[in-house]
């Protein structure tokens, strides 16, 4: 028998289980859907996008409304023997977030979904769409772009769940300006682990709205958001400056960031740092007549800062766009004959990763072991940082693969009410080790994870894991610091059975 493969006590401990939980639905109003055990929905189910951690569900819960899932857990809940949940969108955690060992997964992509009944809406002077926890943000920007109007806040990768990214965060290079995606929502229907169906928002229930957005799945599952719209751009100005000088490349970023008001439209929308550490890691959007000049900069220097920078405009600014990127890029100390532009449609721009995506997936290169880090690093320690990790672990090491990404946001841009816990700074960057390895080898991606985090210890560096892996509960406490104590309290107030969310191992130990 396979190792994977459930024993036979395994099965008849979960025949009694489901007996049970059969015999408590009994006396509900409405039956929960039938647990499925197809032994290809576990396989899929206990496996995500890092495809470093397997862990085997009992059973996979296949939802055709969110009154299913209210009806199964609430029955669970109630159930003398009830089961862990995990709601999985499209399961692009790296270390099992969206697992439930031995318990149930919940498939949110089973819902019925819909793009043509996204429906936008406008109520006085807000503009907003109301959407299914399911749905793919990619979904979102093509309907409401039919309609001239968008979000605001995205991440750089759009075939996510909108469940999914609320609750982490949702960042990107527009999140200096207009916030990370927890911070443009409006309302949220959310499931908790009793199996209540609550609407909140900033004005209603507002201690579940705020611990949701960024809580990891710990107090309920989000089955529909409210998000704010505005016009749409027509076309951006996108471009990509290289430089040499650490100091010189963050300098600039904290610069450009420093203009953040919405309102301003002669500001960027979006601001994106990366390195560039051998030829390999020059996507499309260098010309290749360029690549051997920009490869021999990286052959001089070892590493290279691509400063990436996006300006909209609609018709009516089109015909002032360059004239304001000239103003704002007067005095940057980027590398001269080093600037690069493209002129391209919002569309194309917001969804440029899938390109690559695609050309991965034909190389067989997609479904591999991603062994990222995601880090969240205060601005007084990102030269440290610098000095210590990329220009001394990253390239001594010398295995990086995949982005390597380094940008700016601005603190003040968050709201601290939420659950998510960022550096106190104003100022702090973020950096993703976005690596993908091969299947004997991703270990040694993540010892080099482990030399960072080790480094960043010792000189004293206060850092914020973002998509966090922390393997004790005193880690994240550490990681939530002031904010551990309501995070607590919500967790006993929503979900006092602990069943939510095992995979993050912050109340179970999975």
């Amino acid at each position: 028998m396979a190792a994977d493969s459930p024993s036979y006590f395994t099965i008849i401990m979960l025949l009694s289980r489901l007996m049970a939980f059969i015999g408590i639905s009994k006396n509900t109003d409405i039956a929960p859907p039938p647990l499925s055990h197809d032994p290809s929905a576990i396989a899929s189910a206990a496996k995500d996008f890092g495809l470093i951690v397997k862990t085997l569900p009992q059973a996979v819960l296949f939802p055709s409304s969110p009154q299913d899932i209210a009806s199964f857990i609430q029955s669970n809940y109630n159930s003398s023997a009830p089961f862990t949940v995990a709601a999985r969108g499209e399961s692009h955690s790296v270390r099992g977030q969206a697992m439930a060992k031995n318990g149930v997964v919940v498939d949110m992509t089973s819902l019925n979904k819909n793009p043509s009944g996204i429906g936008i809406r406008i109520s006085g002077d807000r503009t907003y769409v109301d959407l299914g926890g399911e749905q793919l943000w990619i979904d979102v920007l093509n309907v409401t772009m039919r309609s001239g109007v968008a979000p605001v806040s995205w991440t750089d990768y759009l075939y996510l769940t909108v469940g999914g990214t609320l609750s982490n965060a949702g960042i990107s290079g527009q999140s200096f300006r207009y916030g990370p995606q927890i911070s443009n929502v409006y309302e949220l229907d959310v499931i908790t682990g009793k199996g209540d169906f609550v609407t909140c928002s900033p004005s209603k229930n507002s201690d579940l709205f705020y611990g949701v957005l960024g809580g990891l799945g710990q107090f309920g599952i989000i089955t529909r958001a409210r998000i704010p719209l505005e016009p749409a751009p027509k076309g951006v100005k996108w471009i990509r400056m290289l430089y040499s000088d650490f100091s010189a490349f963050s300098r600039d970023q904290e610069l450009l960031i420093s203009k953040n008001d919405r309102t301003d439209k002669t500001a960027l929308n979006y601001v994106e740092g990366s390195l560039l550490l051998n030829q390999a890691s020059l996507d499309p959007f260098f010309p290749p007549e360029d690549h051997p000049k920009i490869g021999a900069l990286i052959t001089k220097y070892g590493i290279v800062y691509s400063l990436e920078i996006v300006k909209h405009y609609d018709d009516q600014t089109k015909p002032t766009v360059d004239k304001d990127l000239q103003q704002l890029l007067k005095g940057l100390g980027y590398i001269p004959g080093f600037l690069f532009e493209k002129d391209v449609t919002y569309i194309e721009f917001l969804n440029r990763v899938r390109a690559e995506e695609m050309f991965l997936r034909s190389k067989g290169l997609w479904e591999v072991p991603h062994p990222w880090l995601n880090l969240f690093i205060p601005k007084s320690g990102i030269t440290a940082f610098n000095n210590g990790v990329f220009k001394g672990i990253v390239l001594q090491r010398n295995i990086t693969s995949g982005p390597l990404l380094v940008y700016p946001m601005n603190r003040k841009k968050w709201d601290d009410r939420m659950s998510a816990s960022i550096p106190d700074e104003e100022v702090f960057y973020t950096v993703g080790f976005l690596h993908a390895s091969g299947f004997d080898n991703w270990k040694t991606y993540d010892d080099q994870n482990q030399a960072v985090l080790q480094f960043c210890q010792k000189a004293g560096i206060e850092i914020k894991q973002y998509l966090g892996h922390y393997s004790t509960k005193e880690d994240w406490i550490h990681h939530f610091g002031s904010k551990w104590n309501t995070f607590q309290q919500r967790k006993l107030q929503y979900d006092p059975k602990f069943l939510l969310s095992p995979g993050q191992s912050i109340f179970n130990n999975n």
